[in-house]
């Protein structure tokens, strides 16, 4: 007979408690998990009458790009001596919380560990709801299932029940208490589904005695009773600090003198005309005078059932997200439980409600989410509300951890390329030609195809192209071709490509969810035939112009977007039907495929400083919520010589491609054509 959820809730936290007991002996090591800055996002909403040098909400954000990879745009963090950055994290929310545990050495984020004030979570509920992700792109809507890499983000279906969703939570929790401050707070966000589990899980965790509220979220009534049950119009958030010293701040609210005696039949008049009523003050103190004036000065109590009303879908809040929160439940929670210039977090960022009100409310920030749309709603909404500089990164190696704990911690690079090599139909080659295990052949029709599998490890870049070149030319009498298979890219991998020139070569993308879909399926006979390579998708530019201004103090930079072609198709995630709507915007409007796109006017090679902005649904400029500008207009500090110049553009999918390119003054760009993963 099968165990129940109670008996099974022991070994689910005993397991949970391990999971977490490994991140942290890892903290230390030399393989860490730590964290790759992708953007340094200055939020400059693209404007026809203003730049971000004349606006003076932009001050900070220019001073923040002068030399130097950060600036101190924030005041350190309590005893921390580095500046203070807001981070949006895109990746497993494991990962992310393993890698501010252990710091971020390149930021200057020292461990995280005690420093949080507050976190929320609105995780998925259990509910076996597909939230799948629908695009509008001009004249279609597209349906994209979620890859099984975001299906832990959006689907919200567990495979082996509500159990399987207990080992999803449990370490996230133990970790998540490790962050906390002694002072800190916790609001983890369920309704019916799962909650009361959760419940017993966070008394493991944090214990029983640092529980402090059930609070209830109401949020409305139907119109119409249903037929045999009450109706559902709430959710449970569960309220536990990490020790008896947890603040709490505003904890009550502003009420009227109507609101107050509204229920009250009992007011007195005193002989000065002031209103009051009697309380009882405990046994042996009778009854005392409390003064309306009085009551209505220290607020109204707030108790445990929160009535917000939930955001409908014409709510000017709305931002594309099904599950979004509204931001009167998330100020209600940082306003009492962190404060001013506090730090928030929440790892289940979805809509980016908890970002953007604490934003808004002088707070700092980390938020973190595994699905592609989630990070690309957050970053627009945090840009369109005129947001601080922040960071958007990601996990480093990614597929490195995700391998660990597929194959074990124990497992080889060479391991690795040998699963890759598999699945495009390679015959591994025998060590003595392939030492490091990652060379493979494919002969077919008297064709000699040599196949490289690069390491996750690293960026895949012009050295690697040239070494597979040679390779190919050398290794074991020659070969016909060589394919490059890459996880990760150098930003001018396209432009690599196209040196080269070489038609013996041929590079293709590794799926960044095979390792999550081989975990899933069990074995790589079940996934062989069903996993795509593609090709990378890149973007092309028109001549970028930089004319100097008539007092040389400034420059003018026009740059234009051309052309964008799109990750193979086949890749993605549709049926075929969105397939063939899809076919027919890339062939008639590639450019409609762009959700987001940047500029770095001087980028470092580092770190990609976006400077000017635009995207879907800003249409300040051009009064078009499907399509972005293809033309930005850069008013910058002049400056000698040939200016670096990087451009990111994201498409709807989630998918980057970038251009780097040097310009001199006055001049055009000679190479229009980039490309990266």
């Amino acid at each position: 007979m099968a165990k129940s959820l109670l008996e099974q809730l022991p070994e689910i936290v005993a397991k949970g408690r391990q999971v977490a007991e490994r991140i942290l002996e890892g903290m230390e090591g030399r393989h860490r998990v730590g964290l790759q800055t992708r953007e340094w996002v200055l939020p400059a909403r693209d404007s026809q009458d203003s730049d971000w040098i004349t606006g003076n909400i932009r001050a900070d954000a220019l001073a923040s790009i002068q030399p130097g990879l950060f600036g101190s745009v924030q005041p350190a963090l309590g005893d921390m001596e580095a500046p203070w950055h807001n981070r949006l994290i895109y990746g497993d929310n494991l990962l992310a919380i393993a890698a501010l545990l252990a710091g971020d050495e390149a930021t200057g984020l020292p461990s995280m560990r005690g420093k949080i004030d507050l976190i929320y979570i609105d995780p998925p509920f259990d509910s076996k709801a597909d939230y799948r992700t629908k695009i509008t792109l001009p004249g279609i809507e597209l349906e994209q299932r979620p890859t099984v890499i975001e299906q832990f983000a959006y689907s919200d279906t567990w495979s082996d029940g509500t159990a399987s969703y207990l080992a999803m939570i449990t370490p996230r929790l133990i970790l998540m208490r490790e962050l906390l401050s002694d002072t800190g707070s916790i609001y983890v966000h369920l309704d019916w589904h799962v909650g009361h589990y959760v419940k017993l899980v966070l008394d493991e965790v944090f214990g029983k005695n640092n529980f402090r509220n059930e609070i209830i979220w109401h949020y409305g009534q139907r119109t119409e009773p249903r037929e045999k049950q009450f109706d559902r119009k709430h959710d449970t958030i569960f309220f536990f600090s990490k020790s008896d010293s947890a603040r709490l701040g505003s904890n009550t609210e502003t009420w009227t003198r109507e609101e107050f005696i509204k229920h009250r039949h009992d007011l007195m008049i005193d002989e000065a005309g002031r209103e009051y009523i009697l309380t009882d003050g405990g046994k042996n103190n009778g009854r005392y005078r409390r003064y309306v004036e009085d009551v209505i000065e220290k607020g109204k109590p707030i108790d445990s059932v929160w009535n917000i009303q939930i955001l409908n879908s014409s709510a000017k809040e709305r931002v594309g997200y099904g599950t979004q929160k509204p931001a009167a439940l998330l100020e209600r929670i940082i306003q009492a439980s962190c404060p001013e210039g506090g730090l928030v977090a929440d790892f289940f960022g979805g809509s980016g409600t908890t970002a953007a009100v604490a934003e808004r409310l002088g707070r700092r920030w980390i938020t973190s989410d595994l699905g592609k749309p989630a990070n690309m709603i957050m970053r627009k909404r945090l840009i369109d509300q005129q947001a601080k500089p922040f960071l958007y990164q990601a996990i480093g190696d990614y597929q490195v951890e995700t391998a660990k704990s597929s194959l074990g911690r124990s497992f080889r690079i060479g391991d690795l390329s040998q699963i890759v090599l598999s699945l495009y139909g390679a015959l591994p080659l025998d060590e003595n030609a392939s030492p490091t295990r990652n060379l493979g052949s494919v002969i077919a029709g008297g064709t000699r195809v040599l196949v490289h599998a690069d390491s996750p490890n690293k960026l895949t870049g012009a050295a690697t192209l040239k070494k597979a070149l040679a390779q190919r030319d050398n290794l074991l009498g020659g070969w016909d071709k060589v394919v490059v298979l890459g996880w990760n890219f150098e930003p001018s991998i396209g432009e690599s490509i196209a040196a080269l020139n070489d038609p013996g070569l041929e590079v293709l993308v590794i799926p960044p969810d095979l390792l999550d879909r081989l975990k899933k399926k069990g074995s790589l006979e079940k996934l062989r035939g069903t996993i795509r390579f593609a090709s990378l998708q890149y973007l092309r530019l028109k001549p970028v112009q930089r004319q100097r201004s008539s007092n040389g103090e400034q420059e003018t930079l026009r740059i234009a977007l051309a052309n964008y072609v799109l990750l193979s198709p086949d890749a993605i995630n549709l049926d075929a039907d969105n397939r063939l709507k899809l076919q027919g915007v890339i062939q008639h409007e590639p450019l409609a495929l762009i959700e987001y796109w940047a500029v770095d006017p001087d980028y470092d090679g580092q770190v990609f400083r976006s400077v000017w902005q635009d995207y879907r649904g800003n249409t300040d400029s051009d009064g078009d919520p499907l399509r972005v500008v293809t033309e930005a207009v850069l008013t910058v500090p002049a400056r000698t010589g040939p200016r670096r110049i990087c451009v990111r553009a994201v498409d709807v999918f989630g998918f980057e491609a970038e251009v780097t390119l040097s310009v001199g003054v006055e001049a055009a760009a000679s190479n229009d054509l980039a490309g990266a993963a």
